[in-house]
């Protein structure tokens, strides 16, 4: 997989996700077999440039090679100026979402409220790829809804404006993230272009990704809600992709380890008080579906200081293993997860 000048050791891709791919979450995902992760979406805004949070955002220090940054908004000037801020502060990769279904980035007509604008759409991407010496890739959905798909027509846009690898979140906008992944659109945009098309939606398993990697014929795959609390899926899917085989789920040791070395950097990153208020996400996603995770995760954020949180964490952990509950309840755990 290739964007640009840039060789991905694979085809597997950390899905945009605000909120969630920060800096801790993306280096965690390229360690566990990630080729590629997509940082969380920084606005257009200039305004927002001085923030804590867009500095957040485009701190990539430690990261490895490449660094994608997701800009959002609807104004091709502003998107331009957006691109070429994140450039000058490391990003290799530039990703333009017009995928996200969010009512608050839509009723600003940015994310997926673009796509109804294909005019629109060609001279944001024009601008973005001009203004810019780095590779631009583009995120989008099936359509605006149901009625209205034209990922096709759009791809054809982007391919032509200079968009060198395109995302397609199989769902139209109005569906949001319910329903089955359209893959047959999805293959339908394969077919019209010959830039890489990703292809994102409801892959969750090993065999989902080869599935879909063998039915649309797209060069890659790229995993978001299923990654949360499973960020050794890329290793699995990597292997099983290469050999057919099936590699031995995390043995409860090393998913203790993965937990507590994750909320460690998200505490390094945004410091301790809302470093220990977006652990709890995450460690409730780690222990989503294990034995007795509700009370836990129900106790656990009412703790207010990381020395609880991290003892919490380790007694539930040395709970499950006085219990003997090893494998098998973690290989059902992902089945019960909400992905």
């Amino acid at each position: 997989m290739q964007i640009g000048k840039y060789k991905l050791k694979n085809n597997l891709i950390v899905a945009p996700m605000a909120g969630v791919t920060d800096r801790p979450f993306r280096m965690l995902c390229k360690r566990m077999g990630a080729g590629m992760a997509v940082s969380e979406m920084v606005a257009s805004n200039s305004l927002l440039y001085g923030s804590e949070k867009t500095k957040r955002r485009a701190n990539h220090e430690g990261e490895v090679d490449p660094i994608s940054v997701q800009i959002v908004g609807a104004d091709p000037k502003m998107l331009a100026q957006a691109a070429r801020y994140n450039v000058d502060n490391g990003a290799q990769i530039i990703d333009i979402n017009m995928g996200c279904p969010a009512k608050k980035i839509c009723n600003v007509m940015a994310g997926s409220a673009l796509m109804q604008n294909e005019k629109l759409v060609a001279e944001i991407l024009e601008e973005v790829v001009g203004a810019v010496d780095v590779p631009v890739t583009l995120k989008i959905r099936t359509g605006w809804d149901k009625q209205n798909r034209n990922a096709v027509n759009i791809a054809r846009i982007a391919e032509s404006s200079g968009i060198q690898a395109l995302a397609i979140h199989g769902r139209t906008r109005a569906c949001a993230y319910t329903g089955d992944a359209e893959y047959e659109t999805i293959s339908a945009v394969k077919d019209a272009v010959r830039i890489p098309i990703i292809a994102n939606g409801d892959i969750t398993t090993p065999e989902k990704a080869k599935y879909v990697l063998d039915h649309t014929g797209v060069d890659a795959v790229m995993i978001g809600r299923a990654a949360q609390g499973r960020p050794w899926l890329f290793r699995e899917i990597e292997h099983f992709l290469n050999t057919g085989e099936h590699l031995a789920a995390p043995e409860v040791n090393e998913i203790r380890q993965v937990l507590l070395a994750h909320v460690s950097d998200l505490y390094d990153f945004y410091g301790d008080l809302s470093g220990l208020r977006i652990a709890r996400k995450h460690i409730s996603w780690y222990t989503k579906g294990l034995h007795g995770s509700a009370a836990f995760r129900f106790r656990m954020n009412q703790l207010e200081t990381i020395d609880e949180q991290q003892r919490a964490v380790n007694d539930f952990f040395d709970e499950l293993q006085s219990r003997g509950m090893h494998l098998q309840y973690f290989e059902g755990a992902s089945e019960n997860s909400n992905i």
